[in-house]
């Protein structure tokens, strides 16, 4: 892991990102179908590029996007075992990926990689990366290498955050999964008291972020949820998390909120943008990054 620094931030105020414009990327329908590796477009979808120090390239923080299998098929959605259903690994990509990590160089001390990447959990080079990023897991199902693989990556210092899934089918679809990862260890609601929350940003609330789309369909009656195929109760946001043996919080599991959206959209609508990207997504996005490089 050697990305991980005990690092001093400075941080800027969120404000800055009214200072230097809404629109970055947002191009992109958010879903690629395919079964392979999706490249990053020539244009960045108009996201600033910047330079690092080539003399410190592996010291910088590199944003990866994990590559999972879905139970009916290898990207695009599907049912998980309960039912769930999700949209796929690649949901959001590349805008949310490359707006998040433009953001996050923007506002923190981070020196940060300007082209984010996409890893099989079987990859070796998962290794050099202290991050990674899973996104609706309704339809998740890890081979018995990748259980391994991840296994061993959260055991020998890695992160994991999952994004973007809604109701109990889907949670539950992802919890079986993790119980093939670690059998002994049950994810553990976090309280709002949680350094996660407070490590940059002070939260006052746990932040619960819908898809554009809801958002704007539910602005008039407060509603800030989605709805769930299975009928669940979403209203009420998680973030669970599970440690290793010292008590280290090795993932953080958000369930019923979509910070990947908030990242992804935030140049589409000027209140979608003022009140879930810049009041939710990117504080705790940008905590739980700063968390995990610090611990």
């Amino acid at each position: 892991m050697n990305q991980r620094r005990r690092l001093i931030l400075f941080v800027l105020p969120l404000a800055l990102l009214v200072a230097s414009g809404v629109a970055i990327a947002q191009r992109f329908g958010g879903r690629y179908g395919g079964g392979g590796i999706p490249s990053l477009p020539d244009d960045r979808a108009g996201v600033p590029d910047w330079k690092n120090d080539s003399r410190f390239k592996s010291d910088v923080f590199t944003f990866v996007r994990v590559k999972y299998t879905s139970v009916w098929g290898g990207g695009g959605g599907g049912f998980g075992r309960r039912g769930g259903g999700g949209g796929g690994w690649a949901t959001d990509f590349p805008d949310s990926d490359l707006n998040f990590s433009y953001r996050l160089q923007q506002l923190t001390s981070l020196k940060v990689e300007p082209n984010p990447i996409i890893l099989e959990l079987t990859d070796e080079k998962l290794f050099d990366y202290p991050f990674i990023y899973m996104i609706e897991p309704g339809s998740l199902y890890f081979s018995d290498e990748e259980v391994v693989a991840l296994r061993r990556y959260l055991l020998n210092g890695g992160f994991l955050m999952v994004d973007d899934f809604w109701g109990d089918n889907q949670y539950e679809n992802l919890r079986d999964q993790l119980k093939r990862v670690f059998p002994d260890r049950e994810p553990q609601e976090l309280p709002l008291d949680h350094d996660i929350f407070r490590c940059v940003y002070k939260l006052k609330e746990k932040p619960q972020v819908p898809s554009i789309n809801a958002a704007q369909w539910g602005r008039s009656q407060g509603i800030t949820y989605e709805y769930s195929r299975d009928g669940s109760d979403t209203s009420k946001v998680h973030y669970r998390g599970l440690t290793d043996d010292k008590g280290r919080l090795m993932a953080i599991i958000c369930h019923n909120t979509d910070l990947g959206d908030g990242w992804e959209r935030e140049g589409e609508d000027p209140w979608y943008f003022h009140e879930f990207s810049e009041k939710k997504a990117y504080p705790m996005g940008i905590n739980i990054v700063t968390y995990a490089m610090t611990h």
